[in-house]
């Protein structure tokens, strides 16, 4: 016990308080640091950004192995030539010749192909598959419709985005670094391109279904096709039809003349209802209720059943030879 005052009496004096004190204050930071720091800072903003190191450049880099590890990592059998040539862009080639020619040299030769050819076959695989699976999933959708989903489906905002997660970037042989959306996008064609090439068109059709068809899942397809009009649109469908004129009724309305105003309105045609909508005023409820019923006759209303990504692809290769099934013209 006396050991233990003697303890207490040593911690509680002024002198070990203040070596204490001392001790947790002392960071042990050179006055030096933060001027180096700030001055580091402002060198670094009259530099501007610096420009992102091409991973090519790196000792660790290995082209070939990398090109391989591509085809490994998708699954796929891939003809080494073939998925070279996929990842050489033609701004590349060019930039490669002006080199050449700036050192001397009158007729560059480079022993290297650029992926136009396979871009283009790239592009019409996805065209037919994508068309053909919409019409057989979709069969009641109309052609505007299949157009507004088909062209969000190739855009280079959708096929870049596909192309950067499966590690094209680095693969990529271009004038520019990081490659453009539009480089990317032709990049990931033309590996549709080379494996078509390697593997036949069916492999090519499920790696389309696999990896660009399944961008729609838990989408609603009626946002890809904005209709101007949709109760004229509706007036022509009931037309075609031969159902009776459709007719906007106001079901119900709650808090007119407020500023939280709610209408909703239904359409009618031979005493049976064909949708209904809610809006801010009559006209908004009107459309909605325009667009109900037109989601109603396309099957494409919001309870509808999620499309079959697992659809086989002999299916769409068998529809492919029937035109009244699938149209595959460009659109």
């Amino acid at each position: 016990m006396s050991l233990l005052r003697i303890a207490s009496k040593l911690v509680s004096s002024p002198i070990a308080c203040g070596f204490i004190n001392k001790s947790i204050q002392n960071r042990e930071i050179h006055r030096y640091v933060m001027p180096t720091l700030r001055e580091i800072r402002r060198r670094r903003k009259i530099l501007g950004p610096r420009p992102i190191p091409r991973r090519s450049e790196f000792i660790d880099w290995n082209y070939e192995a990398e090109i391989y590890a591509f085809g490994v990592r998708l699954h796929e059998t891939f003809a080494p030539a073939l998925l070279q040539q996929a990842f050489v862009d033609r701004s590349y080639i060019v930039q490669e010749e002006m080199k050449q020619r700036s050192v001397g040299i009158e007729t560059p030769v480079l022993q290297l192909t650029d992926n136009s050819m396979l871009v283009q076959k790239g592009d019409t695989l996805l065209t037919e598959f994508i068309v053909t699976y919409l019409n057989i999933s979709l069969p009641n959708f109309p052609r505007d419709g299949i157009k507004g989903i088909y062209k969000h489906l190739v855009s280079d905002e959708v096929l870049a985005d596909i192309s950067f997660h499966l590690g094209t970037k680095d693969l990529i042989l271009s004038a520019n670094y990081p490659p453009r959306k539009e480089t990317l996008a032709k990049s990931l064609k033309a590996v549709i391109g080379a494996l078509a090439e390697s593997s036949g068109e069916m492999r090519a059709y499920e790696f389309i279904r696999d990896l660009i068809v399944t961008r729609l899942n838990q989408k609603d397809v009626n946002n890809y096709w904005k209709v101007d009009n949709p109760v004229e649109l509706l007036q022509e469908i009931c037309k075609e039809k031969k159902l009776g004129e459709p007719e906007p009724r106001l079901i119900a309305e709650v808090g007119k003349n407020t500023l939280l105003a709610a209408y909703h309105v239904g359409f009618y045609s031979n005493k049976k209802m064909l949708g209904s909508g809610f809006g801010e005023d009559i006209t908004v409820a009107t459309e909605q209720a325009a667009l109900d019923s037109l989601r109603n006759f396309f099957n494409t209303n919001l309870n509808m059943k999620p499309l079959n990504f697992k659809m086989p692809v002999e299916i769409v290769m068998k529809a492919l030879k029937k035109p009244s099934v699938a149209s595959v013209e460009k659109m």
